[in-house]
């Protein structure tokens, strides 16, 4: 397996000196203003690295200090309610997280305590209903909020200033973020190959992808192989079983070569010895590749293997 993976990343390196970095029009500088501040922070801190203003406890989601390593994914007092006809349902309750680049952390908690919740707020899958998300010092939680005023004044038949935020969030997470989701999210009229080429057809457009088709082609069959679905290149979603489909999400998930990956219960559907190869494959993609994960997990082993394990409780980091 080491072998197949070091291929695949020697094969996958011009695709990833293809993509430009986050633009900095992308999102708002960081710059606090939160009141209060987080632990005793000083609010209105100029715009700098996360690190560089604001300073966790220890057991409150932050890394250990000392490190000059830059923050990719940062979470600031996250609020999250679900609505149940007239009862709001508290998911997050000023739950506040830093990831540093390059990391590998394990999210815990039980059922209910917002593990995914926080995982597609992270994603630019949801938007918090208080607080902000910052990736690479950029804030991005508006960024849905912009694609719903876009398809309000759409209907009104007027032009929203804000369209190109949402571009900017679609490219976001084709470029930059890679996601493997709990219940696979395939889709069932794509076959198993072409499900995991979908994020490079989408982001290079007809003719750009056809150009290479080739290399892609390549790329996505060596990450089939590599997760052990080599022989089901043709077959489609409702033809693999629930491992199968859970694999062939995980592939997906790597075939743009993310700087994060957001991985939902990765290995909730392998088998024991399975799920030990995929978690070994990211670990090595981790720590080749420098690649930012963010996994959540109810196997205390699984999460082992991260550098760092936070556990949820009560909607807030324990």
């Amino acid at each position: 397996m080491n072998d197949v993976l070091a291929q695949l990343l020697q094969a996958c390196e011009p695709m990833r000196g293809d993509r430009p970095p986050l633009e900095a029009s992308q999102g708002e500088p960081l710059a606090a203003s939160h009141g209060e501040g987080l632990n005793g922070a000083p609010t209105g801190c100029p715009a700098r690295p996360l690190n560089d203003c604001w300073r966790l406890d220890p057991g409150h989601g932050e890394p250990r200090p000392g490190t000059d390593v830059p923050d990719e994914l940062a979470a600031i007092g996250i609020y999250k309610n679900y609505h149940k006809g007239p009862v709001d349902v508290p998911v997050l309750r000023g739950l506040s997280l830093m990831v540093r680049r390059g990391e590998f952390l394990a999210i815990e908690g039980q059922s209910g305590s917002g593990k995914s919740t926080l995982l597609h707020l992270l994603g630019t899958l949801d938007r918090p209903d208080r607080g902000e998300i910052y990736f690479q010092g950029q804030r991005i939680d508006h960024l849905s909020a912009a694609h719903r005023g876009l398809l309000r004044n759409r209907r009104r038949g007027r032009r929203f200033l804000g369209a190109d935020n949402v571009r900017r969030g679609d490219r976001l997470r084709n470029r930059h973020f890679g996601m493997i989701f709990q219940f696979y999210h395939l889709l069932p009229e794509l076959t198993t190959l072409e499900n995991v080429l979908a994020p490079l057809m989408i982001r290079h457009g007809v003719w750009a992808y056809l150009g290479r088709r080739r290399q892609h082609r390549q790329a996505a069959m060596e990450l089939l192989d590599l997760v052990g679905l080599g022989h089901r290149l043709k077959h489609l979603p409702r033809e693999l079983s629930g491992g199968e489909m859970q694999r062939a999400a995980i592939a997906r998930s790597l075939i743009a070569q993310p700087d994060v990956l957001l991985a939902d219960e990765p290995t909730g559907n392998l088998d024991q010895d399975t799920g030990r190869e995929i978690i070994q494959m990211l670990r090595t993609l981790n720590e080749r590749r420098g690649l930012t994960i963010v996994m959540v997990t109810h196997d205390q082993a699984i999460a082992g293997r991260a550098d760092r394990v936070v556990r949820l409780e009560g909607g807030r980091i324990a």
